[in-house]
């Protein structure tokens, strides 16, 4: 259990979470989860496929709550986020490994649902708002075309715009880097480094962000934060090369071949 203190809260807090897989409620995929993620943080947890990475993102998201513990989002326990916390849910923005755009729609269409949902904003207003992220994610040319018609590059992009448009505070991503080539890998951790420091399309105020992988290679970074999850285990590695880190099993098995970056 984390110490009472005066600091302020942590935006994420899990104590002895148990994590159970989406596809079987009856499989747990991760014990005795023990983590705090503060404002202005950027983690990475690594793990092979199918290892827990997803449902731990969807428990840290409070979009399913714990098998097991329990788990906070800016101090709200996840087993009450339901309708009556949509405030707290708009402060998140959460992108699925696999994009999950509607098909039938356009993607300037798939990025306003937010502001549809959330936002009693007027046609005009809402279709500014989705202008300027389409051309901030350079998907301007995509905007009236359907996902089917697209690259899964740029799939992903119109994925990430969806979950920014309402500008959380809290963003996490599914394996965001997933099937891209290496100028789109190197576009998208530039990107997210601005919304971590502070992107003046955001207010200019720093972004809190958890990424899940199994390429470690392309986070580096000394002032990320890293864990790992590896046979049912979460744990906290530190930053990039510490002891935990270069001695976790799971951390030697992710780098043991380094990806492909011979493709751009």
């Amino acid at each position: 259990m984390t110490e009472t203190s005066d600091r302020t809260p942590a935006i994420i807090e899990m104590d002895a979470v148990e994590v159970a897989a989406l596809r079987d409620s009856a499989l747990t995929v991760l014990e005795n989860v023990n983590w705090s993620v503060q404002a202005g943080e950027f983690w990475v947890v690594a793990g092979p496929h199918h290892s827990g990475k997803s449902d731990l993102l969807l428990n840290a998201a409070g979009l399913v709550a714990p098998a097991g513990g329990a788990c906070r989002i800016f101090g709200c326990d996840t087993r009450e986020f339901g309708d009556t916390r949509i405030a707290e849910r708009r402060r998140i923005g959460f992108t699925f490994a696999d994009g999950k755009l509607f098909h039938h729609l356009t993607i300037a269409e798939n990025v306003a649902l937010p502001l549809m949902y959330h936002r009693q904003s007027s046609e005009a207003e809402t279709s500014g708002i989705v202008a300027a992220m389409l051309e901030l994610l350079e998907l301007t040319p995509s905007a009236n075309l359907t996902p089917g018609n697209l690259a899964l590059v740029w799939r992903q992009r119109a994925a990430l715009a969806r979950a920014l448009v309402l500008q959380p505070e809290l963003l996490l991503l599914d394996n965001p880097n997933a099937g891209l080539t290496v100028r789109h890998r190197q576009w998208l951790i530039g990107f997210l480094d601005q919304l971590w420091h502070g992107h003046e399309s955001f207010g200019g105020h720093p972004m809190t962000i958890v990424a899940t992988t199994d390429d470690l290679f392309a986070w580096q970074h000394p002032a990320r934060k890293f864990a790992a999850v590896h046979e049912t285990a979460f744990s906290v590695l530190g930053k990039w090369g510490g002891p935990e880190f270069s001695g976790h099993p799971g951390v030697r098995e992710l780098l043991l071949t380094p990806p492909d970056a011979t493709k751009t």
